[in-house]
Formats: structure tokens, sequence, C-alpha cells
């Protein structure tokens, strides 16, 4: 920004290029170059499952890239508890097994997740508005290098950055 006007000039990325978040997320653009969104591509290993959870605020946009993953996007149909690989919209709308161009969109309030059921890495491209959740993905990762990730810690770190954890993040057998 320049005299408080935008910059004209966009932002061009090569391939494996942007800062590592995680050691499974880039971070292609965030909170330094937009205030509206961020974007990440993100490798999914085998068996990992973030956990139903849902955000008041935020929104994002889910593309798988490489593989296969699970997805959920909607208010189950019962209260939400158990296995959220189980869980039924409304009108019968099971969990989605997606694979390479496959495009999740989730507004804010929605329950949502997705789990790697494969053998092999999946990869997405992932964006969440407004800008920022970076930091949270920085903040989390800094805290399991710590060794003082306990349930309780990640719970808190959740909450500080709108994240409502519905059922746990873990890695399932595969």
């Amino acid at each position: 920004m320049t005299d408080g006007l935008l910059a004209a000039d966009g932002l061009l990325l090569p391939p494996g290029v942007g800062e590592k978040v995680q050691p499974t997320m880039t971070l292609k653009v965030g909170a330094d170059h937009s205030d509206a969104w961020s974007a990440f591509e993100a490798e999914v290993p085998p068996g990992f499952d973030v956990g139903a959870h849902w955000h008041g605020h935020a929104e994002e946009i889910f593309y798988i890239v490489d593989g296969e993953l699970d997805l959920l996007a909607f208010h189950p149909e019962a209260e939400a508890v158990g296995d959220w690989l189980t869980w039924q919209a409304a009108d019968s709308t099971p969990v989605y097994r997606g694979g390479p161009g496959s495009f999740m969109y989730v507004p804010a309030g929605c329950p949502h997740a997705f789990h790697n059921p494969g053998t092999t890495t999946a990869r997405m491209l992932f964006m969440v508005t407004p800008a920022g959740h970076e930091k949270y993905l920085a903040e989390l990762s800094d805290l399991l290098l710590s060794g003082s990730a306990t349930t309780e810690a990640i719970s808190e770190l959740r909450l500080k950055h709108d994240i409502h954890q519905l059922t746990a993040l873990q890695n399932r057998p595969t």
C-alpha cells in the first residue's frame, strides 16, 4: 500500500513457493497481502482427520488437487456427537468422498471436516476469509513443537481463533 491506495501489482508464485506455516501447510497469500482472505496449499497425510468444527465468522473453500478426502459441510440431522463420518444432513445427504477437482464451500457457522481415507497423501487448495488463518496455524505448529500441546491447550488456541471443535482432531488407521 502507498498513500492509502492499493498497489496494482498482484502476486505470482511458482510451484513449491510460499511460507511453510506447518510441515503440511504452505501459505500462498495471507494477511500480509490481503485483508480479505488467506490461501494455502495443504498436504493431508493418510489417516489425518481434522475433526468436525465450525467458525463463527470465517468462510472456507477446499479444492482437492490430488488424492481423495472425505468431506463434511452440513449440519447433522441428529445431535453432532460421535464419529462425523457417519453423520447425515436432514435431507439424508451423507459425508462426501471427493477426488481431484472436488470442491467444498463452507459458510460461517456450518459444521465441516475433512479426512484422508487413503494410503497416499492428498493435496488441496484451502482458502479462508477473512485473512489471518495463518496465525492460528503457526501458533498451533509452535504449540505442537514445544511439547506442551495438551488437549486443553489446543482447545484454548482454537477458541481464541474462532474454531469451535465438535469432534477430535486425530489420525485414523488406514
